[in-house]
């Protein structure tokens, strides 16, 4: 028996997964400078990857806002700058987590953010929640959408966590990926519909400066 047609899509996918393997590929300096990290003996590690059919600026606008992480971070309610400027490496903010959620609040200082590599980090230091000592890098990169051919962004975070006592490796694992994964399919959400508006706001100035004096197209 014959095998099937492979469809356009499907190419389009395959060449996709070849692309991202050779921007992985492409970044490994990159990965390994920032994403690489010493465990100590009751501290656990990982990187999460998400792909947001959104341009990198776009995107970045967003991650980089230290002073308002509940734009995408849907556990937080609130945000407060208790040092710095909100912007500026060392800054600290206190946030606010909603309720109904084991935790009530964090604190967290911005540890470096490189606006030329689009690369942030924080760290936790304190707080009443499960994630102590919690460290995250976060990185956003470039590539072509595989369908669209539009310019998209691939977020790769890491993170560093102490294993609370009573908790096993594997559940602090499972937890803070899952508060991870969740964290980034919102930034995807958010910086998905911001492209949406940017590109419908630049078209209405295209529209508009095709009018003459009287509002009429010329």
């Amino acid at each position: 028996m014959g095998g099937r047609a492979v469809s356009t899509r499907t190419m389009k996918r395959v060449k996709y997964v070849q692309d991202l393997q050779t921007l992985l590929e492409g970044k490994q300096d990159l990965i390994c400078r920032y994403h690489t990290h010493e465990l100590g003996a009751h501290q656990i590690g990982s990187i999460l990857l998400q792909q947001i059919n959104a341009p990198r600026h776009t995107v970045w606008s967003i991650v980089k806002r230290f002073d308002r992480p509940q734009a995408y971070k849907k556990f937080l309610h609130t945000c407060k700058i208790i040092g710095g400027d909100g912007g500026a490496v060392g800054s600290i903010r206190e946030v606010l987590l909603v309720s109904g959620l084991p935790a009530t609040s964090s604190i967290e200082r911005l540890e470096f953010i490189d606006e030329q590599q689009y690369i942030c980090s924080f760290r936790v230091l304190g707080g009443s929640h499960r994630l102590q000592n919690y460290w995250s890098v976060t990185s956003l990169h470039e590539y072509e959408e595989a369908v669209s051919g539009r310019p998209g962004t691939l977020v790769l975070e890491s993170y560093v966590v102490d294993v609370p006592d009573g908790n096993t490796r594997d559940e602090t694992h499972m937890f803070t990926d899952t508060v991870v994964r969740c964290n980034l399919k919102s930034l995807a959400q958010v910086a998905e519909k911001l492209a949406l508006q940017e590109s419908t706001n630049r078209l209405s100035v295209s529209d508009g400066s095709e009018m003459d004096d009287r509002g009429k197209k010329t």
